[in-house]
């Protein structure tokens, strides 16, 4: 009782109800919200602030950057939070006119992100037309996951695709990167496709600042031949994931194309079923069957495993 009471009493103000509204919609920061509700950011921050105090709001940092979000379901608070939202009146003009200044502010982000896209595209094509298409990737990815998952990570989220592809099939998702420019780019994606159970924030693949076995399904997409440690990656993975929850890592057999190392910046030109395997081991984590989708010149292979799974580890021939 005292909890509803104090987020009743949080919430008790036109304004602070406006923030909720807006932050259900999307991830707010401060700037954003006083150019929408035309008040001093004192004032919002002020608000803000009551209202994480109360639990309605969760609170977390980018860079310099502070963004605001609807707490989350699984929470007192959040559930609190949604049922305030999901009583406020369709036909308020005041609103209304909050959700249009917002879609101005999402459709610059989106604007952006078009930009960003535009710079990098030769890039990106030059990498994607070395393997297979990606829409085959993602129809076996999609495969890897059949079962409906409670919280998912994306790993190296870059424009959020993977958020994207797998929304309908979990009941929360989180993408983290090291990009500020993509993390713009996977949020714009995100509000475009209307997709609310997903979000991406700033962070570190070796140091994730997450709780112990908070996700039951973790995806590393393209992200692994970046990094100059990925045995690190993996166990730093492992150390998030549920009992019986599954990894996903999504990259490139070992290959000779040095062109990826000089103008692409890979770290690791592709990997072996081998240092896969003994990373896993590391992990505590039980392999499953390697699937690998054949390219030319390149192979993208899906390696999968669970963890602390009773059976021990077999060995798997590959799927094509």
């Amino acid at each position: 009782m005292d909890r509803l009471l104090s987020c009743l009493r949080a919430a008790a103000d036109s304004t602070r109800l406006r923030l909720l509204a807006l932050c259900a919609v999307s991830d707010m920061n401060v700037s954003d919200l006083r150019n929408i509700l035309g008040q001093s950011q004192p004032r919002v921050s002020r608000h803000l602030k009551l209202l994480c105090e109360a639990g309605l709001l969760d609170r977390y940092r980018e860079g310099s950057w502070i963004f605001y979000r609807l707490a989350d379901d699984s929470c007192e608070g959040g559930r609190i939070a949604q049922s305030l939202i999901e009583m406020l009146p369709n036909g308020s003009q005041q609103l209304l006119q909050d959700r249009d200044r917002l879609d101005i502010i999402r459709c610059k982000r989106s604007e952006a992100a078009e930009d960003y896209f535009r710079e990098n595209a030769e890039r990106w094509d030059t990498v994607r037309s070395l393997h297979v298409e990606e829409e085959k990737v993602e129809e076996v990815i999609l495969d890897c996951f059949p079962n409906h998952l409670n919280n998912l990570l994306d790993i190296g989220t870059g424009t959020g695709r993977m958020l994207q592809l797998l929304s309908a099939r979990i009941d929360r998702g989180l993408g983290i990167d090291t990009s500020r420019d993509m993390l713009a780019v996977a949020r714009a994606n995100l509000g475009s496709c209307g997709i609310r159970n997903c979000h991406v924030r700033l962070g570190d693949m070796y140091r994730l600042e997450l709780n112990d076995e908070s996700f039951d399904g973790v995806v590393i997409h393209q992200v692994l031949h970046y990094s100059d440690n990925p045995g690190s990656v993996i166990i730093e993975a492992s150390r998030i994931l549920q009992n019986n929850g599954l990894l996903v890592v999504v990259d490139f057999l070992s290959h000779n194309q040095e062109i990826l190392r000089e103008k692409h910046a890979h770290m690791r030109l592709g990997f072996s079923d081998k240092e896969i395997a003994d990373w896993f081991q590391a992990a505590k984590l039980v392999g499953q069957p390697v699937i690998r989708l054949e390219g030319s010149p390149l192979t993208v292979s899906l390696w999968t495993a669970i963890k602390n799974q009773d059976q021990r580890e077999n060995n798997h021939e590959p799927v094509k």
